[in-house]
Parts: C-alpha cells; sequence; structure tokens
C-alpha cells in the first residue's frame, strides 16, 4: 500500500504532537486537520502540512487513518464515527467517559475492519518497558504507586469535569493502565476519596489485588505541587526493590545490601523517552502489517472500568470485585 493518509481531529497540544510524530513517518502523511477553534488547525497546517477541512465529515473524506485528540468526553462519538466511516482509529485516551458510553465504543471497535488503538503512551516509555522486561524475570510480590499532579489549573480545562470526565480519567488512567501492563488482571480495589481544592474528588487511597494474588497500593492527588517525582512505581520481590522516577531512571536494588543498579533515560528526546513515537509508529505497523495494534479497545476500556470502579467504591464505600 501507500502511505497511510492521516486525519487529526482536534489540533492542540496532543494533536499537534501526534502530527510532528507522523509527518516524519516516510510511510505516513497528514493530509486533514480539523478543529473546532479553526485557527488552531492553521497553525499545524502551517508547520506540518495537511488540509485545514471545515468539518469532521469532510476530514473523513480525505484520510485513511483518524487520530483522535479532541477534549475527553468526545472521543468515544468520534473514534465510532470515524470507525463507521471504515477508518483506521487511534483514540488517546481515555477511550471513553464512563461504562455505557466505554461498551458501547467497545462494541463499534469490535466490529470494525481498521486498526483501533488506544492511546496509553506510557506503555512504550523505555523506562516502563525496562521494568516489565525485569518483572519477567523475577516474582513480584506487591507495590507501592502514586501518580500525582502540582494543581489542575494549567491548562484550564484540567480542572473542568466537563471536559475531562474527573480527575482520574485526567491524569490517573495512564497508571491505571499501566498497572495492568505490569502486573495483569485486577480481581479486586478498595478506594477512598476526598475532595479538596476543586469541585471534585481530587485525593486518592486505593489497594489492588490482582487475579495472580498481587496486591498493591495507589495514591494520586490533584494538587501535590510538582514535586519530582510526580509519578512512581516501586516494586517489592525478593529481597529486591525496582523503582522509577516517572520516564528519567530506574534503580534496582537487588540482595540485603544498599547497593543499586541505576538505568538513566533522561538523555533521550522527550516524544520518545514518554512513548510517543513508539506508540504512533507502532499504529502504523499495524496498519501496513495487518497485525493486532498492542493497545487494544479492549484495554482502553479496562481502563475506564478502572476508574469507574473506583469512583464506585468511595460513592458506595463497598469493596468492588471485578
Amino acid at each position: 500500500m501507500g502511505q497511510v493518509r492521516i486525519g487529526i481531529v482536534g489540533t492542540g497540544y496532543a494533536g499537534s504532537l501526534h502530527a510532528r510524530i507522523f509527518s516524519r513517518d516516510e510511510r505516513a502523511q497528514v493530509v486533514a486537520l480539523y478543529d473546532i477553534v479553526p485557527e488552531r488547525a492553521e497553525r499545524l497546517s502551517r508547520s506540518i502540512g495537511g488540509l485545514v477541512c471545515s468539518s469532521r465529515d469532510e476530514l473523513l473524506g480525505r484520510c485513511d487513518a483518524v487520530i483522535v485528540c479532541a477534549p475527553n468526553k468526545t472521543h468515544a462519538e468520534i473514534a465510532s464515527a470515524a470507525v463507521g466511516a471504515g477508518k483506521h482509529v487511534f483514540c488517546e485516551k481515555p477511550f471513553a467517559i464512563g461504562r455505557e458510553d466505554a461498551q458501547k465504543l467497545l462494541d463499534v471497535a469490535d466490529a470494525g475492519k481498521g486498526v483501533f488503538q488506544v492511546g496509553h503512551n506510557r506503555r512504550y516509555a523505555p523506562v516502563y518497558a525496562t521494568l516489565k522486561k525485569l518483572l519477567s524475570e523475577d516474582v513480584p510480590h506487591s507495590a507501592h504507586v502514586k501518580m500525582n499532579r502540582g494543581e489542575l489549573k494549567n491548562p484550564v480545562w484540567t480542572g473542568d469535569t466537563s471536559i475531562t470526565g474527573g480527575f482520574l480519567y485526567e491524569t490517573t488512567i495512564h497508571l491505571f493502565d499501566m498497572l495492568r501492563f505490569q502486573f495483569g488482571e485486577v480481581a479486586e480495589l478498595i478506594a477512598y476519596g476526598s475532595q479538596h481544592e476543586y469541585p471534585e474528588l481530587d485525593e486518592f487511597s486505593i489497594i489492588f489485588k490482582f487475579k495472580s494474588g498481587f496486591h498493591c497500593t495507589f495514591a494520586s492527588s490533584s494538587d501535590a505541587s510538582w514535586h519530582f517525582p510526580f509519578e512512581r512505581i516501586e516494586v517489592f520481590c525478593h529481597h529486591r526493590t525496582i523503582v522509577t522516577e516517572e520516564m528519567e531512571r530506574l534503580f534496582d536494588s537487588r540482595g540485603m545490601d544498599a547497593n543499586f543498579e541505576t538505568r538513566s533515560f533522561h538523555m533521550s528526546e522527550k516524544e520518545e523517552r514518554w512513548g510517543y513515537v513508539q506508540e504512533d509508529r507502532a499504529f502504523i505497523d499495524a496498519i501496513v502489517e495487518r497485525v493486532p495494534p498492542p493497545v487494544t479497545a479492549l484495554d482502553g476500556f479496562k481502563s475506564v472500568e478502572i476508574v469507574e470502579s473506583v469512583y464506585q467504591a468511595i460513592r458506595t464505600g463497598e469493596r468492588i470485585l471485578f
């Protein structure tokens, strides 16, 4: 086949990021852009090319694959329309907002004939790929995980639940997906939450148990300051601790003394360090080579299921079983 013709819906930060990456892949060409604020699409067009479309339907008529980077609550509707038009779809996280829309989109994606990939970029980040490899060689016992934000003010929409669906959908869902990637399927959870700075639940403490018997604690705060590292996974094995610090470093301590090995990833470009380059390459690989994408619609659905289960556990005070 020739170049994969890419159409991007939503040309803010995420849309522009993906557009730059796809424009460097010789197998792809960014041909169409659409944004409800045309000036944003026009700015991106001047830098990477692509026709600024006057409607989403016009964009669908010009491309082979659609990159969904519009606001969270629009993902399910836009992605469903793209699948219905016979397009390959890359849907940024979150897959959808709420179980009902997530189930509908999963059904649509499963019935589609094209590739459907969800944008959980951290799976591709070298630090987490390294952690995955190390854990495949050992037996993890338990873990402590955190993912914080410093604030929900910049950009302003990050604190608007009518756009994000809630803090867990905007930020924490990244590491909810990472839990499944590293440790397998969740069996049950209990959760506690509270509200402090914003008109939504903004602080969370969760205990997860997995089907393998593995268990972990998870903390997530919306207003913790931007103290480094804002996300961290500490995994405890037999006389061994493996610790990640954002996408920058991994520490591996073995034995019963204080020695440890450090692996640093900070010298690579951010787009690659955070896994964006690799996930976009994987999307084109799946289309060109006709293979399943590494992060599927089912993976996207499962991350939404965890978010909704945490909110349900807090609302009801019950242990949630999967």
